[in-house]
This record gives C-alpha cells, sequence and structure tokens, in this order.
C-alpha cells in the first residue's frame, strides 16, 4: 500500500446537496500538499512492489470490460502477425489515447520500419469530454486533458495523416439521459473547444485547417424512436456543415462532411423479455441506415442479453449477422435518399436544428463545453433529464414492452438456464495478468524508463507537444500507470462534478402519491431512530464509470428525504467503509456494472464486520445474474437490485425496509 492511498475517506464525504467541482478540487489540493494524489486507475502503480488486491481498483474487472493493455509487450502480443500498415484499426479510448496510439505507432514501426508511420489508418475516441458526463474514465482536470487531445489532433495531422484523432463520442451522452438536443449539442461544443485550442496552439498552419476538420469524426448514439434518431442525424450533419462552414471558413465539402459511426442504444435493453432487444436493435439500427444522406460509415450493434451479463460469442455472431443480412440480402442500399422532400421529415430536422443552435450558443456563452464542464452545468443536465425519463416509464407514460406494459410472457427458452445464457471469466486470470506485468518490468531497462517518464514530466510542466515524449516512454517499457502517474504529478487530478445536486425534483410528491408516501417512511424511520435523517451512502467501487443507475438512486433518494453521501466513481472498498462509519450512515448501497461484484461487494461487508458495524444493510444494484444474486445475499447482503427493477422510489422503499430490519424496527407500511 502506497502513501497515496492511505486514509482518504475525504472522497466520499461530500454530501449530495453540496457536490460540486470546487469542492472535490479543494480536497484534491490540500492532499496533494500532504502528498496524497489520488487514486490509482490501473494494476501498475509505480511503487507498488507485488499484487496486492485490497488496493487495485480494477479488482475483479479484468477480462470482463476490455483487453488490459499495460505497456509494450502487451500491445505487440494484440497485434501479433496482424499488419498494422494494412489494418484500419479503430480504439474506444479516452484519457490515455495519446499512450496507447504511442504504443501502436511503435509496434508498427517494430514491423515496418518508421517509413509505416504516414500509412496508418485508424480512430481513437480521444473524447474526454463526455467522460467528464456520461462514462468517467477522466484522470486529469479540463484544461490539461484538453492539452492531450489538442497535442494528439496535431501529432497525427502532420506525421500519420489518415488517422482520425479525435471520435466525438455523444453515444454515452444519450445512455446517460441526453436528448436529442443535449446529444447533438452537447457533442458539437466539444468539437467547437477542441478545434479552437488545436488552432489557438500553433501547431497546425491556417492553410492545413482543412485537414484537421476533416480528420474529425463522431460516435453516436441510435434510440429506438426511429423517425426521432434519423432525424437526429440529419440535424447533426447540417449543423456540423454550418460549423465548419462559418465559424472555421473550410470551404471544401468533402473537408466539412460529417462522418460517423454508431452504436445502437443500450440504455434501452432490458433484462425482462430480453428476446425483444432483437426487434429493438434493428429498429435502432435502421435509423442510421434508411435514410442515404444521414448514413453513418460504420455500426455496432449489442447483444440481445447485454442486460443480462457479458454476451457470448454465439450472441456477439447473432448482432453481426443482423447487419449483414441487412447489407447482402435486402435492398436497402440501393437507392437514392427515400426520405428526400418528406415534409414531415424536413419540418422535425428544422425544429431539431432551432434548438440545438440555441443551446450550443448558451454554451458558449458560459465560455464553452470546458467551462460547462467544470460548472457543473452539462452533468446536471443530463441527471435531470435521465430522472424525468425515468419518471415517465414508472408513472406509465413512456411504455416500454414487456417492462410497464405486455408483462405477461410464455416461458422464454433462451433464458431457461441463465446461468449459461452469459459469458463467465475466470478469476485466476487476474493474477496472472498482473504477474505479467511484474515480469515485464524486472526485464526492461529500468534507467531508460525512469529517463523517459522524467523528459514526458518535464515536457508537461512546459508547453511543448507531450507526443514524442510519449513515444520515447513506449519504446523504454513504461507502464501504462506509470506514464498517467507521472501525468498526475504535473498536471493533478479531477473530480468531475456529479449532477446529483443540481438535478431538480423529477417526480412530485404529492398526497398519497408513491413517493409521499416514501417521504413518510423515511421520517418516520429517522423518528425511530431518533436520527434528523436518515444517511444513505451510495458507492461506486472500482473502476466501473458507468453511474447513471447510481445517481438515479441518489436523486430519488435525496427526493424522498434522505442526506445522500455520493461523491462519484472510482473508490476502493476500504474508502467506502471509511466513508460509510466516518459519516454514520444507515445504509450502503453499491452499484456495480461491470462484472466485479463477486469481489467487491464482499470485501465491503468483510470490512464493514470487522469495524463492528453490523446494523447497516448493505444492497447492490447492476448486472448482476441470478445465480450471482443469491450468493451476494448468501453472503449477507440485503437487497440485489437489476435492470428488471425499474421502479427506483419502490427501490428506496425497499431500503427504508431493510434499515428498519437491520435495527430490528416493526415493519411499517404506510397507508395510502
Amino acid at each position: 500500500m502506497t502513501e497515496r492511498q492511505k486514509d482518504r475517506p475525504w472522497l466520499m464525504r461530500t454530501y449530495a446537496g453540496h457536490s460540486t467541482a470546487e469542492a472535490s478540487n479543494e480536497l484534491y489540493r490540500r492532499n496533494l500538499a500532504k502528498g496524497q494524489t489520488g487514486l490509482s486507475v490501473a494494476f501498475d502503480l509505480p511503487t507498488q512492489t507485488g499484487y496486492d488486491p485490497d488496493h487495485i481498483l480494477a479488482r475483479g474487472e479484468v477480462g470482463r470490460v476490455g483487453v488490459p493493455v499495460s505497456h509494450l509487450g502487451d500491445m505487440r502480443r494484440l497485434f501479433q502477425d496482424i499488419p498494422l500498415e494494412q489494418m484500419n484499426t479503430s480504439m474506444t479510448i479516452n484519457a490515455t489515447a495519446m499512450w496507447l496510439l504511442a504504443l501502436y505507432q511503435v509496434v508498427a514501426e517494430e514491423q515496418g520500419g518508421k517509413e509505416v508511420t504516414a500509412k496508418l489508418q485508424g480512430t481513437t475516441q480521444n473524447d474526454i469530454v463526455k467522460e467528464y458526463l456520461s462514462r468517467g474514465t477522466h484522470v486529469f482536470p479540463p484544461g490539461p486533458s484538453l492539452r492531450l487531445t489538442t497535442d494528439m489532433i496535431a501529432y497525427t495531422v502532420n506525421n500519420i495523416p489518415k488517422w482520425n484523432p479525435i471520435n466525438i463520442c455523444s453515444y454515452h451522452l444519450q445512455e446517460a439521459g441526453a436528448t436529442p438536443v443535449q446529444e447533438i449539442s452537447y457533442a458539437m461544443s466539444t468539437a467547437i473547444a477542441v478545434l479552437d485550442a488545436v488552432f489557438a496552439s500553433g501547431q497546425v498552419p491556417d492553410d492545413r485547417k482543412g485537414d484537421v476538420v476533416a480528420r474529425i469524426s463522431f460516435f453516436v448514439n441510435a434510440g429506438v424512436r426511429f423517425v426521432e434518431e434519423m432525424c437526429k442525424m440529419r440535424a447533426f450533419g447540417r449543423i456540423w456543415d454550418k460549423i465548419t462552414r462559418e465559424r472555421y471558413g473550410i470551404e471544401n465539402p468533402k473537408h466539412r462532411r460529417f462522418r460517423y459511426g454508431v452504436q445502437v442504444n443500450s440504455l434501452g435493453l432490458t433484462e425482462a423479455q430480453p428476446e425483444n432487444n432483437v426487434q429493438r436493435i434493428v429498429l435502432e439500427m435502421l435509423a442510421v441506415t434508411l435514410s442515404k444522406d444521414a448514413r453513418a460509415r460504420a455500426v455496432q450493434l449489442p447483444a440481445w442479453n447485454e442486460a443480462l451479463g457479458l454476451p457470448r460469442p454465439w450472441d456477439q455472431q447473432w448482432s453481426l449477422r443482423i447487419q449483414q443480412v441487412l447489407a447482402h440480402e435486402s435492398d436497402l442500399l440501393e437507392y437514392e435518399d427515400i426520405f428526400a422532400g418528406s415534409h414531415v421529415i424536413e419540418a422535425k430536422v428544422d425544429a431539431l436544428v432551432e434548438e440545438c443552435l440555441a443551446e450550443i450558443d448558451r454554451i458558449q456563452e458560459m465560455g464553452g463545453a470546458m467551462a460547462a464542464v467544470e460548472s457543473g452545468y452539462l452533468k446536471s443536465q443530463l441527471v435531470s433529464s435521465h430522472a424525468e425519463r425515468r419518471a415517465r416509464i414508472e408513472a406509465g407514460e413512456e411504455k416500454i414492452v414487456g417492462v410497464n406494459c405486455f408483462e405477461s410472457s410464455e416461458p422464454n427458452p433462451l433464458t431457461a438456464d441463465l446461468d449459461t445464457a452469459i459469458m463467465t471469466v475466470d478469476p485466476a486470470n487476474e493474477a496472472r495478468v498482473v504477474q505479467a506485468l511484474h515480469d515485464w518490468r524486472d526485464n526492461r531497462d529500468e534507467g531508460r524508463a525512469q529517463e523517459a517518464l522524467s523528459v514526458l514530466k518535464k515536457t508537461a510542466a512546459g508547453d511543448g507537444n507531450l507526443f514524442a515524449a510519449t513515444l520515447e516512454c513506449a519504446r523504454a517499457g513504461v507502464t501504462t500507470g506509470e506514464w498517467a502517474w507521472a501525468l498526475r504529478d504535473v498536471f493533478g487530478e479531477f473530480r468531475a462534478p456529479t449532477g446529483v445536486s443540481g438535478a431538480p425534483l423529477a417526480v412530485v410528491a404529492e398526497r398519497g402519491s408513491p413517493l409521499a408516501r416514501v417521504r413518510e417512511k423515511v421520517a418516520k424511520t429517522a423518528a425511530d431512530l431518533g436520527a434528523g435523517k436518515l444517511r444513505l451512502l451510495v458507492g461506486k467501487p472500482g473502476l466501473d464509470g458507468h453511474s447513471n443507475g447510481a445517481e438515479q438512486i441518489a436523486v430519488r433518494a435525496r427526493d424522498a428525504g434522505f442526506e445522500v453521501v455520493y461523491q462519484g466513481i472510482r473508490l476502493t472498498p476500504e474508502q467506502i467503509v471509511s466513508a460509510a462509519v466516518a459519516e454514520d450512515v444507515h445504509c450502503v448501497g453499491l452499484s456495480i456494472l461491470s462484472g466485479s461484484h463477486a469481489e467487491l461487494v464482499p470485501d465491503v461487508l468483510a470490512r464493514l464486520r470487522r469495524t463492528g458495524v453490523d446494523d447497516v444493510p448493505v444492497i447492490v444494484g447492476g448486472i448482476i445474474p441470478s445465480a450471482d444474486a443469491a450468493a451476494l445475499r448468501e453472503a449477507g447482503v440485503a437487497a440485489v437490485f437489476t435492470p428488471k427493477d425499474f421502479g427506483i422510489t419502490e427501490i428506496i422503499g425497499r431500503i427504508v425496509d431493510e434499515i428498519r430490519k437491520a435495527n430490528q424496527l416493526d415493519p411499517l407500511e404506510i397507508p395510502a
């Protein structure tokens, strides 16, 4: 355990009602002064000498959420026998995009010499703004993060001209609750912030502005509202053309082309009657393929059973076949745009464009996307939109087949054996990966690695382009964690606003309503326990950045009268338990969607017991298979909630029930 990891329950000790970027980063600065610079976000802490599972944030996630690439050796193995100069590779990576591209370039050079660099083709997502707003895999503050993006774009334009250095991602914005207007506006505001920064840096001459704009691509979400989603894509293209022509003076229409890929919506996939997800996926795919003038350049589809757990290879093949049937059996791709001239479509697109331009202007008046991130405006808007959507679903105003309507179902052979309907991962693989990492360090040229890190820090402290120093780190055998820690030492670490405190009431607690009854239960239970308010800690252990569910629980619990302790993502079980004890909470709620629940939840339970806290129930929410849910309850978890439990007010009521049970209070029913 390093000094950086000790005694930091402050990460969770900001109430939802007072959780702001300024507060959390002031706490960061105080701890920086003490030499405590934040959390590890990788296995390879620079001072770690062995596999210490208690203090590894990725514990339980290895093999479940992607391929671990910790150094040049991993990248070599990943692309062994694959000629990179002939490939087009897409990397869904953001905070560490520069590092991954450097590793990729070095492997390509090892294969074919330095002259292959200019031939490389592919995409790095490299969109840090959406990480602050929705996905959570950010590390550094907005300013330095934008510099990494800017330096990488400038480097690729000048050295890897066929590379798409940024894939601005509105996909996760919709997953976090964005309306079509918000999805377009926030993505376009991100693009403006990035392009402004690139051109202001002076690293690209004015006569090459078109080359920069031509390499900007987008990654978009397609939901099930077919007409709205298709019109959204037409509006996206129209606004992009306007911005690039009027703001940046790009005359070449090929440079102004809106280039985008799509993953269709995962937010709408249901655990209940999961076979319905197949037709949802098909409808969502049609929204971005049927209109030629707004057709995606690349499409990826989720699997029908992603709300249940990790899809198996067969499930993924099914999604691939959906695309292939459309492309090779249908005549969809043979015609010009079949919606051209439709007054219905044109009216909807015009309305979206008008609303989006107004919202983009509002964000620019705030100082642009980065300022709107730091102020919490963008995040609170997303949390509010998501809360409103959930409220509509719970009220039955928004229909979800199999969830809040048409709930009866014949026996489903696809899910008859849930334990074999998803993929499982060998937990022993994690220790093997960590051991391989330590073996790599033991066998590298340590002097060269440390010198490369020193140059990286010096470059970061100045204003030079960081890519050359990053390339040398890759060649010297530096690890992913070491590269990130070196930049932390210069840039600091950022904890983004949670958006919870700024979210307005999504459900009105009218007399006799479900929320009003739960509020009565909360107040009565607090009085019975002699507490001013019931206190709920909402914790996100591990690296899992999917915080939407946790945020919605926090908002509804706040509205039900709880005092909510929630400081966002990336916390260790030790920190969560420390916060639970320090805040004297009445319940701990853990949200895990990465598959690491089997590792992390028992750890939290054991730590609570060791501190003598045996009257605080622990509840868990996430994508948790039925067998795992049973094991968690057997281990002492009070309740397990999965995507089929869509009634948030009911969940809050259950939390009150578990608090009463843990404190040996009689069950409480509030009459309607």
